[in-house]
């Protein structure tokens, strides 16, 4: 065939090609485009301060409890190290205000009670002797009124070495000092709680195994107290979003599971619908087409089941479809 008669056979067979890619398509009505999309946790310092570790970089796997980032600590410690000796020192004057006398001071008043007793003991019985024989006029009434005088003397003597003793028995402080000792006791653990908490929120660790995304401090800088560090992605956090008309709602729910598509994924990626949102909205432009133009959509949240940052990329285009 002659160069000239292939000519029109190929021009009118690219006008057939491009005629077919243009020509509107119908939808597969159980597939919809979306996107891949994560919900990252940027880890920030609760207080303000210089940064003196940051021991990971972007790209990172990292597990729970991996240190991500440290700030200069020297003035907490001081801080804790200070509290600390002032609460040993509280301690030791609420225990001398608790403490009883020496014990050899209890023993002497213990003796002394002991003595007083026994001679109580005899000036009972010396009574009951005069009070019988004054009746027969042995013992003269001087004399009885006499043993009762010694009697009532030697039972004061008991109170008083008994009150002795309980006074070496019992603290050294009083009640109103101890009380106020105890509530400075108080105070000082609750310093020091929180001196030991400040001292603990210099070293941030990862809170959930993950993937770093970002750093946005370096060594040497003071980042604000809740200004992001390190921008974490766990495997969990990783999601498709997508969207659907309302006559796919009645096959879409909680625990569905669909099948994942895109230029680089795995052949059997799937997810598991975590969400569906009850309102409607339109089409966003990210998924723009002429097909699904200006029409009410409703958006789709489902996570890839088992959990995998290396399976999408987030802002990842990507078709979905249930699965049988």
């Amino acid at each position: 065939m002659k160069p000239r008669a292939v000519l029109p056979l190929l021009l009118l067979l690219a006008v057939g090609l491009a005629a077919w890619h243009w020509y509107p398509k119908t939808p597969d009505p159980n597939t919809w485009q979306g996107y891949a999309d994560a919900e990252f946790v940027r880890i920030g310092p609760p207080l303000q301060g210089l940064l003196t570790q940051v021991p990971v970089k972007a790209g990172d796997t990292v597990q729970a409890g991996q240190l991500l980032f440290a700030q200069d600590d020297a003035n907490d410690k001081a801080s804790r190290d200070e509290i600390a000796a002032r609460l040993t020192e509280n301690q030791a004057r609420l225990a001398n205000l608790q403490a009883t006398g020496r014990e050899v001071e209890i023993t002497q008043a213990a003796a002394n009670v002991a003595d007083a007793g026994a001679a109580l003991a005899r000036a009972l019985k010396d009574l009951e002797r005069a009070e019988a024989l004054v009746k027969t006029q042995v013992v003269s009434v001087q004399q009885r009124d006499q043993a009762r005088a010694e009697a009532l003397s030697a039972a004061a003597k008991v109170q008083a070495a008994q009150a002795v003793l309980d006074l070496r028995r019992s603290p050294t402080g009083r009640a109103q000092e101890i009380g106020a000792q105890t509530a400075v006791l108080a105070e000082n653990r609750a310093q020091l709680a929180q001196a030991e908490w400040r001292l603990a929120q210099r070293r941030m660790v990862a809170p959930a195994a993950g993937q770093i995304a970002d750093i946005y401090a370096r060594v040497g800088e003071t980042p604000n107290a809740g200004a992001p560090v390190v921008s974490l992605l766990p495997p969990e956090n990783l999601l498709v979003r997508f969207f659907v008309p309302e006559t796919a709602l009645a096959q879409l729910h909680a625990g569905v599971r669909i099948g994942i598509a895109c230029d680089s994924c795995r052949a059997d990626l799937t997810a598991a619908i975590s969400f569906v949102s009850p309102r409607a909205e339109y089409t966003p432009p990210v998924i723009y087409s002429e097909a699904t133009r200006s029409k009410l959509v409703y958006m789709v949240e489902a996570r890839p089941t088992p959990p995998d940052v290396h399976a999408l990329k987030p802002g990842q285009p990507v078709t979905v479809r249930v699965l049988p």
